[in-house]
């Protein structure tokens, strides 16, 4: 199949890139700023086109969750207007939609994993832009199949585990907010479950579908952090804080955990637990950066 790959220099995109160079039964075509903007209509009907495109895999997106707060007139555009480009162009050539959303579309009230199907309530300028990204995809109705994930870190761009590697060496003691529950998400893992989607979808069903992938377990950003330090050998001493001693301009969900047992029986999915991922992905940084 030909896909459309769009925000590919960000972390997933990246881990897609890297991923694609195994898949010989498909033909990707990866692209990012400035050679591809998703809110120009034109100019993505003109690369789907060019590439008779089948699939689209949407990485792109505005992910500064503070700046938004500011910047929402671009958060909107990124996030909202540029799904629904898609989702039209998606729809006029019979082409398949898989958007990546996130766990921000939740306000992080509940106390137990999150369903597909359960209320959504965005904090942000960040997550309602997402949100709403979500409703223009539904309300356009191509084939779509949205994925929803969260906490997500890669040996590529600037994520959490990165930085912690980076202040960890730098410092002795780190404090890191406690209260915050979730479950980080590799990249690498997320984008072999969206190949094996791709490669195990039905071209003549027509898709309207949510689904929720991160990593197995529960984790505080904290337990995190520690993960980090303990699994690459690091001596820095990480001590737990709670979110009031931390302030941020924009509001995270306490609670974010998703539930994930739609997408492992619809797509028959082994998702790892997320400390084994992490350990291999920081081998692999490892290796990378010897």
């Amino acid at each position: 199949m030909n896909i459309l790959v769009t925000g590919s220099r960000g972390q997933l995109g990246s881990d897609l890139l890297e991923l694609s160079a195994r898949c010989h039964n498909h033909r990707f075509f990866f692209y990012d700023l400035p050679d591809l903007d998703i809110t120009l209509p034109d100019r993505v009907a003109s690369i789907c086109s060019d590439h008779d495109i089948e699939v689209i895999i949407n990485c792109a997106a505005y992910t500064a969750v503070d700046k938004a707060e500011a910047d929402s007139a671009m958060a909107f555009k990124v996030n909202r207007d540029g799904p629904a480009i898609l989702a039209a162009c998606a729809r006029e050539r019979n082409a398949l939609l898989l958007h990546i959303s996130t766990d921000y579309v939740f306000d992080g009230t509940s106390s137990i994993p999150y369903r597909e199907s359960d209320p959504t309530a965005p904090l942000g300028v960040y997550g309602i832009s997402k949100w709403e990204g979500e409703e223009c995809i539904r309300r356009i109705k191509p084939s779509y199949i949205i994925i929803r994930t969260s906490w997500l870190y890669s040996i590529y761009g600037v994520n959490f585990v990165k930085t912690m590697l980076r202040l960890g060496a730098e410092r002795p003691e780190l404090t890191v907010v406690a209260d915050q529950i979730g479950t980080p998400t590799w990249a690498a893992d997320l984008a072999a479950a969206i190949v094996l989607i791709i490669d195990r979808h039905e071209r003549e069903v027509h898709y309207e579908a949510t689904f929720h992938y991160s990593n197995e377990g529960v984790a505080s950003w904290y337990d995190f952090a520690r993960a980090v330090m303990d699994l690459a050998g690091i001596s820095c001493n990480v001590l737990p804080i709670e979110s009031a001693v931390y302030p941020q301009i924009a509001s995270r969900p306490q609670y974010s955990v998703m539930n994930k047992s739609a997408i492992k029986k619809e797509w028959g999915i082994d998702i790892p637990y997320w400390r084994d991922s992490l350990a291999e992905m920081l081998q692999r940084l490892a290796a990378r950066e010897a």
